[in-house]
């Protein structure tokens, strides 16, 4: 054990110092790479220790995450939790305001699917990272009791990904991009969406106001053609009180991306915390070079996100035994 933290202590400072180096100038962030090599090895040889759970770190986690944000009653809108004719505050513009009216807050389910006392024994959250190709992860994904997707990640390739899905979630960007004509040709997106069964569909309805028609409109579609599979909006409230969450752990970003908003609502619902296909780098632990997504290599909006900073308190959090970070293939 002490030559495992004497390994960490040491990453944690070639991390500082190698990964990128983000200068705010004039509203830009301005991104000096270096050559990752040096770190891959390193991390390899962390993540060859034993790795230990450390239930004292996990319940801590688990205290602050409900006590500043409270996933279990507050992750998205309810009619438990907002009321018609409530004004609904935008995440990013707090000056700007929804009014919940009767059709809004019909579209709102009644509660969570899991109560304020819900524990589930062991949880996955499935990054899109590179590294799943050729893991051969899915059948351990698929063993745990809840299973969160991102960004309607396709699951076609179900040796290395699975297809079990408890919750996914969809990037209004996606719609807009993917499906421009939705209305008129609604199949395409409600084919896609069928593959994760009825497992809800989340959407940041409220994170900008260009968010909100494309979410809505979502929501008909679905509605109608898979009454049986929800689509549910992010609660704004929880989302402003997560990213304070994490700024006041170090962590500096315009926006936290998908995978850490979903693996920050694990930590709180379950004992047994996973994480898979989180890996914002080019080449693996075995200095092979790796896509961006596991099925395409489209990178992500350097300007909107931190994935190394992000990355780090991950990484961090396996180290002290609070959560398990999958970055190999699975046995």
């Amino acid at each position: 054990m002490a030559a495992y933290l004497l390994k960490w202590s040491f990453l944690l400072m070639m991390i500082t110092m190698m990964v990128h180096t983000f200068v705010v100038l004039r509203g830009t962030i301005w991104i000096v790479r270096i050559n990752t090599k040096s770190f891959t090895e390193d991390v390899r040889a962390l993540m060859s220790c034993p790795h230990e759970s450390n239930i004292t770190q996990r319940e801590r986690h688990r205290v602050e995450l409900r006590s500043c944000c409270n996933a279990t009653g507050s992750l998205f809108l309810t009619r438990q939790n907002t009321r018609e004719g409530q004004r609904i505050k935008y995440e990013t513009n707090r000056k700007k305001n929804i009014l919940v009216d009767k059709s809004i807050f019909k579209m709102l389910p009644k509660s969570t699917p899991w109560r304020n006392d819900s524990r589930f024994q062991r949880c996955a959250v499935v990054g899109n990272g590179g590294i799943l190709r050729n893991s051969s992860c899915g059948a351990e994904i698929d063993s745990a009791d809840i299973v969160f997707r991102l960004n309607m990640a396709p699951i076609n390739n179900s040796r290395d990904v699975g297809v079990k899905t408890s919750l996914v979630t969809i990037n209004p960007s996606q719609i807009r991009v993917g499906y421009p004509d939705l209305q008129k040709r609604p199949q395409p997106l409600v084919e896609r969406v069928s593959a994760y069964g009825d497992a809800p569909l989340l959407m940041p309805a409220f994170a900008y106001t260009t968010c909100t028609d494309i979410s809505f409109k979502v929501h008909k579609v679905v509605q109608k053609m898979r009454p049986n599979q929800k689509v549910v909006f992010f609660n704004p409230e929880y989302l402003l009180e997560l990213f304070q969450y994490w700024k006041h752990r170090g962590l500096e970003e315009l926006r936290l991306t998908t995978g850490l908003m979903l693996a920050s609502v694990a930590m709180e619902l379950c004992d047994s915390v996973h994480l898979y296909g989180f890996w914002p780098f080019e080449l693996d632990l075995f200095q092979c070079p790796v896509t961006h997504h596991y099925y395409d290599n489209v990178g992500p909006s350097r300007r909107m996100h931190a994935m190394p900073k992000e990355f780090l308190q991950l990484l961090k959090m396996h180290c002290q035994g609070s959560i398990h970070l999958q970055l190999t293939r699975c046995h």
